[in-house]
């Protein structure tokens, strides 16, 4: 599990229209890798909308909005079709959560991602972390301006 202050671990993985969508390609804008349990679900779907009115907040701070799930890419290709999600949402399903276990996002338990969000500077290194106590309970989204604004 990557710790505050450490440099974000690289990877790669298909967005919802099936781009390879590779961390490091992005070196130079701060991130909200937000990771979430499922699509088509009440509290994901609050969170994701919140996050997609917001885009123009996040451009002003010259930062970017990536989400993951271990959902398929089709299922991801549908949601954000149905919501217009036009931020990446990358799937990380298989190896099932190979890149939610890096970032400490995954609950074995259940299977799936767990509510974190890790904010990761433009250097490339994680600057924050803000998790949910549980799938029930949304981020505040306030939460990740504070961190980006102190960036």
């Amino acid at each position: 599990m990557v710790a505050i202050g450490e440099e974000a671990p690289d990877f790669t993985l298909p967005d919802q229209n099936r781009n390879p969508w590779k961390l490091s390609d992005h070196r130079g804008k701060k991130i909200a890798l937000v990771f979430f349990p499922f699509a088509f679900t009440s509290v994901c779907e609050g969170e994701m909308c919140a996050l997609r009115d917001d885009i123009p907040r996040f451009e002003e701070e010259n930062a970017m909005v990536v989400a993951i799930s271990c959902d398929t890419v089709p299922a991801l290709k549908a949601w954000s079709e149905q919501k217009n999600f036009e931020f990446p949402i990358l799937s990380d399903r298989w190896p099932l959560g190979e890149v939610s276990k890096l970032y400490g996002a995954f609950d074995e338990k259940v299977g799936a991602a767990k509510r974190l969000t890790v904010i990761i500077d433009a250097d490339g290194r994680v600057a924050e972390k803000v998790e949910s106590p549980n799938l029930l309970t949304p981020r505040d989204i306030a939460d990740y301006h504070k961190t980006l604004q102190e960036l």
